[in-house]
């Protein structure tokens, strides 16, 4: 069982705290838990891990053209995906700034992947989400999500 991979992309810093308290979360669950900046990303990263975590600033109420590209090359990976566990995480600038609407998007492509992914019927439904940098409000909801996402993890993949 190979742990999860938490990629982001971040401008200002906020979507990597967002990403570092989930690693924190997942870490605590005794996963092992890989932060990495999308610059740091290539496609085959992908599938060297069994679970995904993908965040990104919220721009336009979607993904950020980084995150979004890396889907796109994907696309080579096409059923490889299969049963690896995901989430998704945004941070905006404005509340109703679209930060579900971003996160939707990278759970659609998960879902398109065959990827297996888990809502929260408490807190932040899809994804943690934070206005700027997260409060500690967002923060708990990180590492909720992060541990969740463990839970998940290892019912999934034995």
């Amino acid at each position: 069982m190979k742990g999860a991979l938490i990629i982001y992309y971040s401008r200002g810093g906020n979507t990597k705290k967002m990403a570092e308290l989930i690693a924190d979360g997942i870490r605590k669950e005794e996963i092992e838990a890989v932060v990495k900046d999308i610059k740091d990303v290539g496609v085959d990263d992908l599938l060297k891990y069994d679970g995904l975590v993908i965040g990104s600033p919220t721009y336009y109420g979607s993904m950020s053209a980084e995150i979004k590209k890396l889907f796109d090359d994907s696309v080579k990976f096409h059923g490889k995906l299969d049963g690896k566990v995901g989430a998704a995480f945004s941070s905006s600038r404005n509340i109703a700034g679209g930060n579900e609407t971003a996160i939707l998007d990278i759970l659609h492509a998960m879902l398109i992947h065959g990827m297996i992914i888990q809502g929260d019927w408490q807190g932040d439904h899809y994804g943690p989400a934070a206005i700027d940098a997260p409060d500690e409000r967002s923060a708990k909801e990180c590492l909720r999500m992060g541990s969740r996402f463990a839970q998940l993890f290892k019912k999934c993949i034995s």
